[in-house]
């Protein structure tokens, strides 16, 4: 552990210049006399780390010295594998870069860790595709990327249900969600995603602007996808499910399971929620006999409809 430390603590000195002893404490979570221990051991060791007193003072290592360590072991570097989406790294024709880099990387590693790494790539390739394969297309995505790269304002024009719309937006983030991309924008003192495959039209415009200090994209979406979610209409119910059916309907994409209870032998009565009292209705009829609605009476007359309107769709022998 503690040669991980002080990897961590050169590393840390490398990229930031100087630290005073509690920014590094808080970074590795020890005290700091624990970091000043570990400072007389890197000193120890040839690494020419020096204290600088005063209000500007830290700890800093002398000037041009650099590790040509990385520190970096193999499940770091699988991190690294695994995080690499090909689809979306070629929508932003970043590939080519991401394998170069990547090759870069490898060649300063131990030889061992090379021979891992290589190996993982042989073991594990993530699809981040679905099994259908995707109809969006995004021919605005390389215009929107150069304005949210360039700090430049963006002349975009979309459909908003029948209305074409045309706005000037300050693009601040991409975000890709699976295979869709989104454009992360400030419209007049209002943030706005938008769906970059349903852009009828952008332009890249002159005029810069200054990127708001305080935008995190990360928090920004985290948060809006928090309220869109609990923006969704909802429509509790209660079921009853065939026991051997419920793993299947809890792999359903259009509803929630509160909660479960046996019923009898063979069922268990759920508290559900769905979107709306059609989403409702459409997959209780889609599980046949293996769901049955105890509430509420309006997803049980609509059931009983569509089951009859069904029927009447087919001549029943006698």
């Amino acid at each position: 552990m503690r040669a991980d430390r002080l990897l961590t603590i050169l590393l840390l000195l490398q990229n930031h210049g100087r630290m005073t002893s509690k920014q590094l404490a808080d970074r590795l979570e020890v005290s700091e006399r624990t970091v000043h221990r570990d400072m007389e051991a890197l000193s120890a060791s040839g690494v020419p780390v020096y204290a600088l007193r005063g209000a500007d003072g830290g700890w800093t290592l002398a000037e041009g010295y650099r590790s040509n360590l990385t520190g970096m072991k193999i499940d770091e570097l699988q991190s690294l594998l695994v995080a690499s989406p090909a689809a979306l790294l070629n929508d932003l024709g970043l590939h080519e870069n991401y394998e170069a880099a990547f090759l870069k990387l490898l060649s300063a590693l131990p030889k061992t860790v090379q021979q891992d790494a290589i190996h993982v790539r042989q073991l594990l390739h993530i699809d981040g595709a679905g099994w259908h394969e995707s109809t969006e297309t995004v021919p605005f995505l390389s215009m929107v990327q150069d304005a949210v790269w360039l700090s430049r304002k963006l002349f975009i024009r979309y459909m908003r249900e029948d209305v074409t719309v045309e706005r000037i937006v300050y693009p601040l983030g991409l975000v890709a969600k699976r295979s869709i991309w989104y454009l992360v924008a400030k419209v007049d003192e209002d943030m706005r995603t938008y769906r970059i495959s349903r852009l009828l039209d952008a332009q890249l415009l002159d005029d810069s602007f200054i990127r708001p200090s305080d935008f995190d994209l990360a928090s920004y979406w985290e948060q809006s996808t928090l309220d869109f979610k609990s923006s969704l209409p909802r429509y509790p119910a209660r079921l009853l499910i065939k026991k051997e059916t419920l793993p299947a309907v809890k792999q359903e994409r259009y509803i929630k399971i509160a909660s479960t209870q046996a019923a009898t032998d063979d069922w268990m009565e759920a508290e559900v929620e769905f979107h709306t009292l059609a989403s409702a209705c459409s997959l209780v009829l889609s599980f046949g006999p293996h769901i049955q609605v105890l509430e509420p009476q309006e997803l049980k007359r609509e059931v009983i409809e569509q089951a009859r309107a069904i029927l009447g769709q087919y001549e029943v022998p006698n």
